[in-house]
């Protein structure tokens, strides 16, 4: 191999490092579809982790065991005709915590309203300015939001770049008028509503800062100093519950305790009595349905 071509094979093969930020698990689940030859799937699945994982979402570095790590869960509900798909789609999304082998669940959201189509061998692209297909728009839309939460718990308010991605793929996509993309007040729960709450609106933003206090400056901190972690784990915890009370069950609200529910009844198992105690409080006027799980901190 000449020079020349053994500097451009490392070229490409650095690009290729930096690109891949995400590392995607797509699982798609096909029982409900009553299709018999399930190759189309496989090959979906395939398609949707190409498109996730294997292009540059961002300008920074990433060593492997940096990447981002999440689960794309897509039941197919329903094909109406060849090649359109109704789903489903729940998102999950993972950050380490230092100094340990624990995975911490940020994001756990259900996007309950996709329709979309796809063939055989069919190219994705993206462009952040054009509404090209619901696909790709919906995959790039999740990257962003997977990419400004995991942002935002190792810096304060360090996902805005992404998110201002995220806020542009929705407002380029109304258009199509597609569920999920456009404002309703019958549908809260959709892609719409969630970067509204997440990046435009202001009622939600100490959410955000919940997010760095509670993994940056608390679960990071539990092995070096639990005592101020607790307590920084306690004030996230009121931070949401201000923002709850600004506008009750709100869905940056509802995704928050979505993923953090059964993780704070675990971790604040071994804080002090004092902090369990108004914790509880907190978490009992934010999320009433895990009264059961919260309440047991208070008997341990």
């Amino acid at each position: 191999m000449t020079k020349f071509r053994l500097l451009l094979v490392l070229y490409f093969f650095a690009q290729a490092i930096q690109a891949q930020e995400l590392n995607f698990t797509v699982i798609i689940n096909s029982d409900r579809s009553r299709i018999q030859n399930t190759d189309i799937f496989n090959q979906m699945k395939t398609n949707f982790e190409q498109f996730l994982n294997g292009r540059s979402w961002t300008d920074d570095e990433y060593r492997p065991e940096e990447r981002i790590k999440g689960n794309l869960l897509i039941t197919i509900n329903e094909v109406p005709q060849i090649g359109v798909y109704n789903a489903t789609v729940q998102v999950q999304v993972v950050r380490p915590v230092y100094g340990t082998n624990y995975e911490s669940l940020i994001f756990n959201y259900a996007d309950r309203n996709w329709t979309f189509e796809y063939l055989e061998s069919q190219p994705l692209e993206f462009n952040r300015f054009t509404f090209l297909n619901n696909i790709s728009s919906l995959l790039a839309f999740y990257a962003h939001i997977a990419l400004g939460i995991d942002y935002d718990t190792f810096s304060s308010r360090g996902g805005n770049p992404f998110f201002e991605v995220a806020n542009d793929i929705v407002n380029n996509a109304q258009q199509s008028g597609r569920p999920g993309w456009v404002q309703s007040q019958s549908d809260r729960r959709s892609r719409y509503w969630l970067i509204n709450d997440i990046y435009v609106s202001t009622i939600y933003s100490s959410i955000r800062d919940a997010y760095y206090l509670y993994h940056r400056q608390g679960m990071d901190m539990i092995q070096i100093d639990p005592e101020k972690a607790y307590q920084n784990i306690l004030e996230a915890i009121r931070l949401v519950a201000e923002a709850n009370k600004l506008q009750p069950n709100g869905i940056y609200t509802i995704t928050f305790v979505d993923a953090k529910s059964d993780e704070i009844s675990q971790i604040l198992k071994a804080a002090p009595f004092e902090i369990r105690d108004e914790a509880v409080k907190l978490l009992l006027e934010v999320d009433p349905n895990n009264a059961r799980k919260y309440n047991e901190l208070l008997r341990s």
